[in-house]
């Protein structure tokens, strides 16, 4: 558990921002009490993620060499935990730039002396930040201190430079973690990602940047003509790929085990990582899956809605066609050529035909998904995800999965009437001869109150049945798998606590500071239950990320999913197995979702 009472103080007061010599002190002197920091000063620290011979190595800067780059990089103390190492700015692949804008990553170049590796590199492009390049494909790694590193410089002389592990071995569960951001925006640098938490636990933590908006999902005829897998649109997928491939190679230099990688994100993070589940091309690059806000039942109507949604190949081509007529751009070469400033904006770009001429164009709750996003190609994305589903064509790995009481249409407030509700329901249901049992199982009431009750509870038993039932077949599918891996489970949640400073509930995304541990890094009003809170659902991630299984260390027992027990956990408020839904419910979903196209 990660509340040392001698440091508790200070991490609250780094969340709010020490505003005064008085907080600084006390940040000081608590990370000294916490780790054994000397008069060391915080946030100081001026240099890029470039190269310098002059940095000089101690336990306060560790320095590991990078085998695969016959290269040598240097860290230092987490500023959140002191028992903490963290490597920020690791290139993972050359900048994708000129020739090589929408291909494959190339590789990058060994340098010379040591690489300061404590400031996180650029943001990938996107608009609203000002930090930005393309050559942004870095990683960042946190590390417990006690990790065995591989610190030995290599050289004609076999001097040694670095840190003295205490260890004489590690082999520590690693954890990639993949950001969300409707794949046009997001950073592996936020605070929100902060992996000390984690690390502090005993993980090797992760966090990746890849290319996003048209410059990570741009599809085109002349890309897929010009592509050896005559493909085109998913960079940003192969970029979080090359990043796996490179953990890989690379992670036991950090004290981590290459054989327990665990893949993570949240919303389009979530879906990236249940991309790989089914790419071929991700095949025995990890192990396990964390989908946070990602599966979702591939006939779910909200589907196309969802970051899990994709486009068709030859759909995203013409996309890409008509994006680049738009920008005044006749082909690839003048594209290549052009400003990268002038793609920003295309990540605030809507896929507005998706729900055009259907019964939901007018329900809010069914917006238009991104325009650049994955793609199925036959390539980096084989197949449907029903059909790999039902066939178990993909890599069979433990799964954690779920979502959020407050996402996916449910909202504390919805501002619905009885009429409205009554009114937009009707048109709905009514479409697939559905209406008169939807309102028999989600009674609009006699007041605006109840007409939204009724709504949320509508939308909360979709995404609760939509997850089981997608966790349902994957481990139904997983048996027809001939891989030789076996069958794996796969583990449901529910998350209902709201964090607190806010209005919107237990909203989207707002389970990511618990999970990671990490409140510390961000600047909100935690209380006491707060902190219970992150440790517990902290310690059933890192339970999974260990074995595969949330369950262990005294922590309330969560089953593995079953079809047959409609029965997930819910994690926030409480911790207990939750019923699904009812029997009826069930069955009525059922029947909602096979009116729908199927993913």
């Amino acid at each position: 558990m990660l509340r040392p009472p001698t440091n508790l103080r200070t991490l609250r007061l780094r969340g709010r921002g020490a505003e005064s010599p008085g907080d600084d002190w006390y940040l000081l002197l608590g990370l000294a009490i916490a780790g054994g920091v000397q008069g060391r000063a915080l946030g100081t620290r001026t240099s890029s993620a470039s190269s310098s011979s002059s940095v000089v190595a101690s336990a306060e800067s560790p320095t590991i060499y990078i085998d695969t780059y016959e290269s040598t990089i240097q860290g230092n103390r987490s500023q959140y935990i002191n028992s903490v190492y963290n490597f920020k700015a690791i290139p993972f692949a050359a900048a994708p730039t000129g020739e090589y804008r929408w291909r494959h990553p190339p590789h990058v170049a060994s340098w010379t002396g040591v690489r300061d590796a404590t400031e996180f590199a650029p943001d990938c492009p996107q608009p609203g930040v000002s930090n930005y390049s393309e050559d942004c494909l870095y990683l960042n790694i946190w590390t417990p201190d006690t990790a065995t590193l591989n610190d030995v410089e290599k050289n004609t002389e076999g001097r040694g430079i670095g840190v003295v592990p205490t260890n004489t071995s590690s082999n520590l569960p690693v954890y990639v973690w993949f950001y969300g951001g409707r794949f046009g925006s997001g950073s592996a640098s936020q605070a929100l990602y902060d992996g000390a938490g984690l690390a502090a636990q005993g993980v090797v933590v992760v966090t990746v940047n890849y290319r996003l908006g048209a410059l990570g999902f741009l599809a085109h005829p002349e890309l897929s003509a010009n592509s050896s897998s005559g493909t085109s649109g998913n960079y940003g997928l192969v970029d979080q790929q090359a990043a796996l491939h490179w953990t890989n190679e690379n992670i036991a230099s950090f004290g981590g085990d290459p054989s327990r990688i665990t893949i993570g994100g949240q919303s389009a993070g979530a879906a990236s990582v249940l991309d790989h589940l089914n790419s071929a091309l991700a095949d025995d690059l990890f192990e396990q899956v964390i989908a946070e806000s990602g599966a979702t039942y591939p006939s779910n109507p909200l589907m196309g809605s969802v970051a899990e949604g994709y486009r068709h190949l030859a759909e995203a081509e013409e996309q890409g066609v008509s994006y680049l007529t738009s920008l005044n751009l006749s082909n690839i070469t003048e594209a290549r050529e052009a400003p990268v400033e002038l793609f920003l904006a295309g990540a605030w770009l809507d896929d507005d035909v998706t729900y055009q001429d259907t019964v939901f164009a007018n329900n809010s709750v069914y917006m238009a998904p991104p325009l650049f996003r994955p793609v199925l190609d036959g390539y980096v994305l084989p197949a449907t995800y029903q059909e790999m589903l039902e066939r178990g064509n993909h890599t069979i790995a433990p799964v954690l999965t779920g979502g959020n009481r407050d996402e996916n249409g449910a909202t504390p407030n919805p501002g619905l009437s009885v009429a409205s509700y009554t009114a937009q329901n009707a048109y709905e249901f009514g479409s697939v001869g559905l209406a008169d049992e939807f309102f028999a199982l989600y009674p609009a009431g006699d007041s605006n109150r109840s007409a939204d009750v009724a709504s949320n509870t509508f939308y909360q038993d979709q995404t609760r049945v939509s997850v089981w039932r997608w966790a349902n077949e994957y481990v139904a599918g997983s048996s027809y798998n001939t891989s030789g891996n076996g069958t794996y489970q796969a583990y449901t949640y529910y998350w209902t606590h709201a964090p607190p400073g806010q209005d919107e509930g237990a909203y989207h995304m707002s389970e990511i500071n618990y999970a990671f541990n990490n409140l510390y890094a961000t600047d909100k009003p935690w209380t006491e239950a707060d902190y219970a809170i992150a440790d517990t659902l902290s310690s059933y991630w890192v339970n999974f990320i260990r074995t595969g299984n949330p369950n262990g260390g005294g922590l309330p027992y969560w089953p593995a999913n079953c079809a047959e027990n409609p029965v997930m956990m819910e994690v926030g408020d409480a911790w207990e197995p939750i019923e699904v839904a009812s029997k009826e419910k069930l069955q009525f979903m059922d029947r909602w979702f096979s009116n729908w196209p199927v993913y």
